[in-house]
């Protein structure tokens, strides 16, 4: 009796220390002028996410697309060092497709171990194994010129290749999975990536759904249709939101108008009932593609005032702790959840010694 009554308590709290809800932006290899970033361009990248005025949290994990450091064979990418340095949690990008082989990719994960050690795979929250591949394959993704990609048997072949690289590192527990369109996911030819994927990272832009009516004013339902959706095929993986966002620039896509005011809305009305609820990495604080005439950019030249006010409206349901319109949201949202955990703690032991 005094045992199942000190479980009920724990759990009333909702405190599970060893989750975490995961906050940040994706990260190019290149600025949006193809110029290769150095360790002094992540950093100030980080830095700026971390310092955004009016940010409805802290932004302290970053998304990249590969391991190596743009203009080199194999060097671990300089954003890792960076991210020592700014204490950035990091979502690890293998680049998948064009190749046959991840070896390059994989030999520079080894060497950053290596040189880093724990101060680096401490930061590490998962590894995602490519990025839409499967749907450059796929025939919406040919129809749209996407690019080269790579179908399930081959992106599954190279999960497993990652799981044999890690398997003696102190990476070994990480969790591994890979990030695609919502399309991708539900396509049944895929069924076996989601079997052996640990997470499935989802990528999900409404402003490129022309075929359902992707005015912003119809963004929510059109998320939503395809959150959902992924998480239905999911079953019982995790499901990561690794891009999502809204252009504040750009050229009319169907119904959709790449404007500030338009970004501002998604952000409040996507964004907003997002963040503390999903891991989620917003696309993108800095543009890194030039070859995409939409511009994503929350701020200019990684100005820490963006583009527009980040406040969360008041309605959005965010919860209290990342509805904090201050320049230290961050810090407060982790002091709340410190003195909830010395709370849960306190009288965790405290139950203990009772039922003892």
């Amino acid at each position: 009796m005094r045992i199942a009554f000190f479980l009920a308590v724990v759990a009333s709290f909702g405190v599970t220390l060893a989750d975490e809800i995961y906050l940040g932006f994706n990260s190019g290899s290149t600025t949006d002028s193809k110029t290769a970033k150095k360790q002094a361009d992540f950093e100030r990248e980080f830095e700026a996410a971390q310092k955004l005025k009016n940010s409805p949290g802290l932004f302290n994990s970053i998304r990249l697309y590969t391991n190596i450091q743009a203009e080199t064979e194999d060097t671990p990418i300089e954003a890792f060092p960076a991210a020592i340095k700014t204490n950035t949690k990091l979502l690890l990008g293998i680049w998948c497709s064009g190749t046959t082989s991840i070896e390059k990719e994989l030999k520079a994960l080894t060497k950053a171990v290596d040189q880093y050690g724990k101060n680096f795979t401490d930061l590490v929250v998962g590894i995602s194994v490519g990025s839409e591949d499967m749907y450059r394959v796929s025939a919406s993704g040919v129809k749209n010129k996407a690019g080269l990609g790579q179908n399930a048997k081959t992106i599954i072949g190279f999960i497993k290749d990652v799981r044999e690289s890690i398997k003696d590192t102190t990476l070994r527990r990480t969790p591994v999975g890979h990030v695609d369109t919502w399309t991708a996911w539900v396509n049944e030819s895929n069924k076996d990536v989601i079997d052996e994927v640990d997470f499935l990272g989802t990528n999900l832009f409404p402003y490129y759904e022309d075929d359902k009516g992707n005015a912003i004013s119809n963004a929510t339902s059109v998320f939503e249709f395809a959150l959902n959706s992924t998480e239905k095929v999911a079953g019982n993986k995790q499901v990561w939101v690794t891009e999502t966002g809204w252009p504040t620039s750009g050229p009319d896509f169907g119904q959709a108008k790449a404007t500030l005011d338009n970004a501002k809305t998604y952000w409040n009305d996507i964004g907003c009932t997002l963040f503390g609820r999903k891991n989620v990495w917003w696309y993108v604080l800095r543009d890194s593609n030039p070859d995409n005439k939409a511009k994503f950019a929350i701020t200019n030249d990684l100005s820490t005032t963006p583009q527009f006010n980040l406040t969360c409206p008041a309605n959005s349901g965010a919860p209290s702790s990342i509805n904090n319109n201050t320049t230290s949201a961050g810090s407060s949202s982790s002091v709340s959840m410190m003195s909830t955990i010395i709370v849960a703690l306190s009288m965790t032991f405290a139950l203990a010694a009772w039922v003892a």
